[in-house]
Order: C-alpha cells, then sequence, then structure tokens
C-alpha cells in the first residue's frame, strides 16, 4: 500500500514538475516575444529619427531654393534699374544737347 502511495506520488511529482517545466519554457517565449516588440519599438524610433532627419534636410533644400529665387528676382530688378537710370541718363544728355544748340 505504501509503495502504491509512493508510486502514485512519484507520478503526480513527475506530472508537477512537467507542468513547471512547460511554464517555464511559456515564461522564456514572453520574454523573448517581449524582447523583439522592444527592437521593433527601438526600430519604429529609429526609422522615425530618420524621417524627421530627411524633413529636416528638405525643409532646408526649400529655403535654399527661395533664397536662390529672391537674388534672382532682384538681380533682375536691379539690371532693370540700371537700364532705366541709362536711358534717363542719356535723355538728360539730349537735353543738354538741345539747350546748348538753342543757347547758340
Amino acid at each position: 500500500v505504501v509503495l502504491e502511495l509512493v508510486v502514485e506520488l512519484v507520478v503526480v511529482v513527475d506530472v508537477l514538475v512537467d507542468e513547471v517545466v512547460v511554464l517555464l519554457v511559456d515564461v522564456l517565449v514572453v520574454d523573448v516575444l517581449v524582447e523583439l516588440v522592444v527592437v521593433e519599438v527601438l526600430v519604429v524610433e529609429l526609422v522615425l529619427l530618420v524621417l524627421l532627419v530627411e524633413l529636416v534636410l528638405l525643409v532646408e533644400l526649400v529655403v535654399v531654393v527661395l533664397v536662390e529665387v529672391v537674388l534672382v528676382l532682384v538681380l533682375l530688378l536691379v539690371d532693370e534699374l540700371v537700364l532705366v537710370v541709362l536711358v534717363v541718363l542719356e535723355l538728360v544728355v539730349e537735353l543738354v544737347d538741345v539747350v546748348d544748340v538753342l543757347v547758340d
């Protein structure tokens, strides 16, 4: 009878040990999954940082292009102003010539 009880106890202990091993494996799997999620979150953060850097570079490029456009417009305006001044100077020279002829 005692031997049967010991055998049953060993069987129960064996089943319990098996269950504990299964639980430990489950815990390890969950730990690995959590680590994977952490790694994925870090990868997503890295991708977001790269996108932010690319956005900053794009904004910088837009600013550079706008500055170049403004410079070209200013240069065109200055060019036109120089032409207007030259025409006015030619008119003044002609006026002086006419006044000189009239005075003579």
